[in-house]
């Protein structure tokens, strides 16, 4: 069977403050090992809606920086 949805998100959900459906922002809240968690901001009040857990390959830690020699010259 084919997937329909590689990716899916929100456009509107219901907000408990504004008591009805609203448009919503998608905010980046944490990087995981395991992938990423995005929040659901109502659009017009800003309350917490929502969440989605982005899975993926694992984030690898950047490589150290090369140093620069300090010897005097």
């Amino acid at each position: 069977m084919q997937q329909q949805f590689k990716d899916f998100k929100a456009t509107e959900l219901y907000c408990p403050k504004c008591r009805q459906a609203q448009p919503v922002r998608e905010r980046l809240l944490l990087v995981l090992p395991s992938g990423e968690l995005h929040e659901y901001l109502c659009a017009r009040c800003a309350t917490a809606v929502g969440q989605r857990t982005v899975t993926g390959p694992a984030v690898r830690p950047l490589a150290a920086m090369p140093t620069r020699d300090r010897r005097p010259r």
